[in-house]
This record gives C-alpha cells, sequence and structure tokens, in this order.
C-alpha cells in the first residue's frame, strides 16, 4: 500500500479585482490593496496609489503597483517586530 501524500493547507495570497482597484488578500485578511488615482493632474508621480503592511506609494503601471505591495508583504513578514518582548 502506498501512502498518499498530504495535500497542502498553507494558503496562497491572491489578487481580487474591484472597482477601481484590486486587493492582495490571503484568506480572508487584507494584505494591501491597489487603487485607481482619480483627476490625475500633469506632474503627478504615479497613477495608480499603493498601500500595504503600513507603507503606501505611487506607481505609474498597475504591474509595478502590485509587485510593491507582494514586496511589502513580503518584507513585513520576514522582518522582526521592534517592539516584541
Amino acid at each position: 500500500m502506498t501512502a498518499k501524500k498530504k495535500a497542502s493547507r498553507k494558503h496562497k495570497p491572491f489578487w481580487e479585482r474591484g472597482y477601481m482597484g484590486h486587493v492582495y488578500w490571503l484568506g480572508k485578511q487584507k494584505l494591501g490593496k491597489v487603487t485607481l488615482q482619480g483627476g490625475q493632474r500633469a506632474g503627478d508621480p504615479g497613477r495608480y496609489l499603493w498601500e500595504a503592511a503600513g507603507r503606501q506609494g505611487r506607481s505609474e503601471s498597475l504591474e509595478k503597483a502590485k509587485s510593491a505591495v507582494e514586496l511589502a508583504v513580503a518584507m513585513a513578514d520576514k522582518q522582526m517586530d521592534l517592539f516584541s518582548g
């Protein structure tokens, strides 16, 4: 009798598209979001606003904004808490 391989129960984060933006989820926990900036003026640094793990920024393309969110979430997981006792 061969042993059955256990299915991995670890959830992977995924992107969900929404109105005027995208949200990065892990199960039911929101990890970050990217929104489209409306009413952009000349000289504004970015078209997309992103927020994740206490950080925020702007980016010209959706792909760059999504990768910035993923990087911020990955860094927050690996970084030790400053005030942990």
